[in-house]
């Protein structure tokens, strides 16, 4: 039986992660912010426990996550707890790999941030990555840690480019949640309005059940390499305002504004993830489209809150 580590397992990731490791018959151990076993940011237990545990696989899915549509907040906090999730904990995970378990396979999820404003309309690894927010930057530096070891001490590190990807389980700040939350809410007289910042951004959309299985298709391949895990369409934030609106019998005009001021950047993002070196190596492909993953989430809401 393998064994899998995995951070962030609270998380909508690990979750569905370790949800699909489990039925391939992997041992999971997984930590999380509320876990006591190790706290990811101190190397001395970091290394005590890969020791111990002697992990087969590890994916570092932790993350300090930010909303695009979520206001400011202080930048020197969110550098602080971000360097800690994504640097720190990183170099921490890979030394310990180095000195106690150096056949074990790491997986890093890193993020599309890391592109910054891409000079392309479509991103794959070859891309050069210039991000101009904290989130892109430290994650970015993870990324690079796990190039440097692969490189510098052979071990077995590949990372995830991860492109927007949502669930039932996707925390309330994102847009989408806040989408089908307030659908729901409107729909059953909770609320009146939803306040977005942007209706017409572009988003590369896929659904989280799908990544994380190419999460762990990537650590099965005979070499480490870095990959863009997309859904390989884009959809508008109004198309998905309008299917969430739609499935509850709501007309989206009636019931959405606009404030630009929600938004951190006045410049907007166009991410869009090229896929193809990740369907070639792995077989992988995603499962579920578009309107598929509007109607989970929609569907999971209503149960969250039922009528009165």
């Amino acid at each position: 039986m393998k064994t899998a580590l995995i951070t962030g397992s609270a998380g909508q990731d690990g979750v569905y992660l370790s949800k699909h490791l489990q039925q391939l018959g992997y041992k999971v151990i997984g930590l999380d912010r509320r876990s006591h076993l190790v706290d990811i940011v101190v190397p001395s237990r970091v290394f005590a426990f890969l020791q111990e545990n002697q992990p087969d696989e590890i994916y570092h899915l932790a993350a300090v996550h930010h909303s695009s549509q979520e206001k400011l907040t202080d930048d020197l906090d969110v550098l602080r707890r971000s360097n800690e999730v994504h640097t720190l904990a990183t170099a921490n995970l890979l030394e310990g790999m180095r000195r106690h378990c150096p056949k074990a396979r790491l997986f890093f999820a890193a993020s599309c941030h890391v592109y910054g404003s891409p000079p392309t309309p479509v991103q794959d690894e070859t891309t050069p990555m210039n991000p101009d927010g904290i989130y892109g930057i430290t994650k970015l530096a993870g990324l690079q840690l796990c190039q440097y070891y692969r490189h510098q001490h052979k071990l077995f590190t590949s990372v995830g480019i991860l492109y927007n990807h949502e669930s039932p389980l996707r925390s309330a700040n994102f847009v989408s949640k806040k989408i089908v939350a307030a659908g729901v809410a409107i729909q059953r007289q909770r609320q009146d309005k939803l306040v977005l910042g942007d209706l017409d951004a572009a988003i590369d959309w896929g659904f989280a059940g799908d990544y994380v299985e190419a999460m762990h298709r990537i650590l099965q391949l005979p070499e480490a390499e870095d990959f863009v895990i997309s859904s390989g369409q884009q959809h508008r934030v109004r198309d998905f305002a309008e299917e969430a609106f739609r499935l509850v019998g709501l007309d989206l005009q009636q019931h959405v504004m606009v404030d630009p001021a929600l938004l951190r950047q006045t410049n907007r993002l166009q991410l869009f993830g090229n896929n193809s070196k990740l369907q070639r190596l792995t077989g992988w492909r995603p499962q579920t489209d578009f309107h598929t993953l509007v109607r989970m989430m929609v569907a999971a809401e209503q149960e969250t809150q039922p009528e009165k």
